[in-house]
């Protein structure tokens, strides 16, 4: 039987050499498009959370500490909690309105209800 060959780091699950590193764990973040250039769309859900309403924010293109930064300014406007997961916003309760207005006046022109 003939060795199998591996190329590059595919496959390769621990190893001592000091040059080898893995291209995962290295995922590139896009730099951050400006406001006015982000296709946010806010929606009201309720899927998979026992019924209760939260406001989704999709769409932001950039780097997760700005996104974090966006959803921590969004949810201290609509006075309520939330998190930022998948590079999603979620504020609980139906501020879809008001989330959408506050987008707006931050310059995020194209941000749209679904």
């Amino acid at each position: 039987m003939a060795k199998k060959k591996l190329f590059g780091t595919a496959g390769v699950v621990y190893s001592t050499e000091p040059g080898v590193v893995s291209n995962e764990s290295e995922a590139e973040e896009m730099d951050t498009l400006p406001a006015g250039q982000q296709f946010l769309t806010v929606k009201l859900d309720a899927k998979q959370r026992a019924g209760k309403l939260v406001t989704l924010i999709s769409g932001f293109i950039g780097k997760n500490a700005d996104l974090e930064k966006l959803g921590r300014e969004l949810k201290s406007f609509c006075g309520t909690g939330g998190s930022v997961k998948n590079n999603e916003i979620l504020v609980q309760g139906d501020n879809k309105e008001r989330a959408l207005q506050w987008l707006h006046k931050k310059g995020y022109a194209k941000a749209r209800k679904v």
